[in-house]
């Protein structure tokens, strides 16, 4: 059955169990992604959809954010507004996952960085990702240490995926903000202040679920209610997720209970 398709105590809630990437072809890109995580891959329906998630794995656990890889049509014109962030231990290590990385066909990208200590890498379909340098927050995330999410507002995002998901608010600020699984493991998600605006729909976006006895229709109307809004992909009627917006625009799904 699709992946694509949390109650807290004492009231509704969902949890970020995966990200979707868009792709000119998702078996390859899927290949790509597997191999750098460490990960194993799944083609769920031929040439649509490829499942990354580590081996042995039993879907959905905190312990980690899995990945979508989905055929679509148009073409990747600007940066990605989501993108991942690949954790390292130490200077020597990020230096062997970069290294490792384009073998296997990953290119170094200038988005304006300028000098970091980080590396900004694009994977064979142009999409953004950095390897951080090594950091004592990200010593237990696993290979993904965040999903980046830019925004203009980063205390308001907060205040809204807060109280959209089961995740706890570690950092805030103007510049950015960290929330991560209430259970404390897994990946951060990150939300940082960019000067950009969003232009077309993200090639990247996240993939929420409620919990076992969950309803997601009821799920998608607090979430509007939270400032969401519905948007249409040309999704239909028939799929068992709903798309929405958070309240600048970056489109996510609301999967069905798990």
């Amino acid at each position: 059955m699709s992946r694509r398709g949390l109650y807290k105590v004492g009231g509704m809630t969902t949890r970020l169990v995966q990200i979707a990437m868009d792709a000119r072809n998702d078996a390859a890109l899927g290949r790509f992604w597997a191999e750098a995580l460490g990960w194993g891959a799944e083609v769920e329906e031929p040439g649509v959809v490829t499942n990354l998630e580590p081996e042995g794995f039993v879907y959905p656990d905190p312990a980690a954010v899995c990945i979508d890889v989905i055929t679509v049509p148009e073409p990747k014109t600007v940066k990605n507004r989501v993108h991942i962030d690949l954790a390292t231990t130490s200077a020597a290590h990020g230096a062997e996952v970069v290294a490792r990385l384009r073998q296997l066909g990953a290119t170094p990208v200038d988005i304006g960085q300028g000098d970091v200590p980080w590396t900004v890498l694009a994977d064979p379909e142009g999409n953004e990702f950095c390897v951080a340098e090594p950091r004592e927050l990200y010593r237990d995330t696993g290979p993904i240490a965040a999903v980046v999410t830019d925004c203009a507002d980063p205390r308001a995002m907060a205040r809204f995926w807060e109280e959209a998901m089961d995740w706890e608010l570690h950092e805030v600020s103007d510049d950015h903000a960290m929330l991560r699984s209430a259970k404390g493991v897994g990946p951060y998600l990150k939300l940082v202040r960019t000067p950009d605006a969003k232009t077309v729909k993200n090639r990247v976006h996240l993939d929420l679920r409620p919990y076992p006895g969950g309803d997601r229709a009821a799920e998608a109307a607090r979430l509007q209610a939270l400032g969401a809004t519905a948007v249409d992909l040309g999704q239909g009627d028939d799929v068992p997720w709903t798309c929405l917006a958070d309240p600048e625009g970056n489109e996510f799904d609301v999967l069905s209970p798990a």
